[in-house]
Parts: structure tokens; sequence; C-alpha cells
């Protein structure tokens, strides 16, 4: 394995960015939307986790990217405190906001849901999406995920 691919099962990815010595260079996670598996974070079927996020060497300007899975349960509604980026990559997410609008979403359609949202996701089976955020995720506050 070369230095920029690091594997995930069972590592901690978010340690794979640091500061640089020499040129920057990329990190790459070789198949991680198979291999990697976001902790438990709300109810009994909500996961998120960060593959990677830049907080160590750019704290000011955090970055962070990972994945979210749902599975048949309980909807999680969440109200963003930063801006996120998701892409939907397998399954079928039932997206919903206060102003009304709801979309069912699949594979390859994209979501940007400003700060400030209140987001309500639901899924009839599941749903895995990869997001990118200005904010770290690690240590989110179940508090801000409402049953």
């Amino acid at each position: 394995m070369s230095d920029a691919t690091k594997e995930i099962n069972g590592n901690r990815p978010e340690a794979a960015i640091e500061k640089p010595q020499g040129p920057p260079k990329f990190t790459h996670f070789s198949k991680a939307q198979k291999t990697f598996k976001p902790p438990l974070i709300a109810n009994e079927n909500a996961f998120l986790g960060d593959v990677i996020s830049n907080d160590k060497i750019d704290p000011e300007k955090p970055l962070s990217c990972g994945f979210y899975r749902l599975e048949k349960g309980t909807p999680l509604v969440y109200t963003y405190t930063y801006h996120e980026m998701k892409i939907i990559v397998e399954g079928e997410f039932i997206i919903e906001d206060e102003s009304g609008q709801k979309v069912t979403a699949g594979p390859g359609d994209v979501f940007y849901f400003p700060k400030g949202a209140k987001i309500t996701f639901s899924t009839n089976d599941y749903g895995l999406a990869f997001y990118v955020s200005a904010s770290f995720m690690k240590g989110l506050a179940l508090r801000e995920c409402e049953r």
C-alpha cells in the first residue's frame, strides 16, 4: 500500500491528515463506500462518521467528509449548525424541510443543506449518502438530533 492509500477498516482515518513536510500529498481511502462503517449516532437506525477531516491542520476552516446511513425505522430530524453537501450513493431517502419541500432521493441526487435548515430524513428500506461539511463532525452532539 502506498503512503497515499489508507485502510479504513479498524483504522482511525481522521489521523491520516497531518501537517505536510515538503510538498502536500493527497490521501486515498480505497473502496471507502463499501468498507467504512459509520457509528450509530441516534435512535436505533442512524449512523454517521467522518472518513477524514482537516481540523487538526486547519482548525479555523474545518472541512470533513464521510458517510451517513439510515435504516428503516425512526426518522431523524436534524437542525444543521453548519453548511453541508450530500450525494446519495445507495438506497433511498425521503428528505423533508420546514418549508414543505419533500423529495424521494436516490443514487446520484445531490443536496445542499444550509446552516439553520431543519431536515427530516426517513427511508422505507435504507439509504447511504456521502457528505462534505464545513464542520468537524467527530463528537456530534446527540442533542442536535430530535425524535
